[in-house]
């Protein structure tokens, strides 16, 4: 079909100037190439669209009607065109993302300004819920989610990998002390998504796994950051997560010269073909991040 579009648009550069010549210095193709691309186009159709002679060229009957109809069609095709390119270069439209709690409030939220003001004309439709959303029948463009994810028919476009370190809150540590090695951390309150289980960390040197348990079973990243800040357990959590947190002097970092395993970060989308609002959010979000 593009070759079609092509060759129509080539008969009609011919037809409006009715010379082989004029046309090829309109177009940039070669005098002989556009012969040949019009008898190759006679062929397909079946019917002579041009008479040609030494001294001159004219439209036949059908040259003439398939001129004034392809005229039409290349015309809406050019627009077409660029419409969508200016589309590519002011993308704008409704974005409908389904994004974790914590990571919406704490990480995306501060760098939506910055968005508003590159892509005015995009809005947002923000759905904050860990759940696994059906991109299709929901309707989403885009689902923002952390750890490592299960294979599914879904695009997974890595955003980023943020540091993990491990925390507890001034009251946790009063009650229970601080852990002075990674063994120690067997013998707390270890808040994570599984009751029991391995934490690893590393120093760079050395790697161990660390047996941890806790009360609680827990699927929310929020909630266990939360009930750190309740003293209740020690976390291993991306800083970016509990920012806000450390600055008001609810979490404090311990055993500073350890940390776990990155968390990536994805954006999920049910296809690669992506709309240049989406393609905007999701490189904007991941330049960012890299910046973190």
């Amino acid at each position: 079909m593009t070759g079609l579009l092509n060759d129509m648009a080539l008969f009609v550069e011919v037809a409006h100037v009715m010379s082989f010549r004029k046309a090829a210095e309109i177009t940039g193709v070669p005098n002989s190439t556009l012969s040949r691309r019009i008898s190759t186009l006679e062929k397909e159709i079946g019917l002579r669209l041009l008479h040609r002679t030494t001294r001159k060229l004219e439209l036949t009957e059908a040259g003439k009607l398939y001129y004034e109809r392809c005229k039409r069609i290349v015309a809406e095709a050019k627009l077409a065109h660029e419409q969508l390119g200016d589309l590519l270069e002011h993308p704008s439209g409704l974005i409908r993302a389904s994004l974790p709690v914590d990571f919406a409030v704490t990480v995306l939220a501060p760098l939506m300004p910055e968005f508003i003001r590159r892509y005015p004309d995009i809005t947002f439709d923000f759905d904050l819920t860990s759940r696994k959303v059906d991109m299709i029948t929901e309707h989403f463009d885009v689902a923002i989610r952390i750890g490592e994810q299960e294979s599914s028919t879904l695009i997974a476009r890595k955003l980023a990998s943020l540091k993990t370190q491990l925390y507890a809150s001034p009251g946790y540590l009063a009650r229970f002390g601080e852990p002075a090695t990674p063994a120690a951390l067997s013998q707390h309150e270890c808040l994570h998504i599984l009751k029991t289980g391995a934490w690893q960390i590393s120093d760079g040197a050395d790697t161990v796994d660390i047996s941890v348990r806790s009360k609680f079973t827990l699927n929310n990243i929020g909630i266990i950051r939360k009930l750190a800040t309740l003293d209740l357990g020690i976390i291993l959590m991306p800083e970016e997560i509990v920012a806000e947190d450390l600055n008001a002097g609810r979490l404090r970092r311990l055993l500073p010269d350890w940390q776990g395993a990155p968390t990536p970060i994805y954006a999920m989308t049910e296809t690669r073909l992506l709309p240049a609002k989406t393609r905007c959010f999701i490189e904007y979000v991941r330049e960012c991040l890299a910046q973190t």
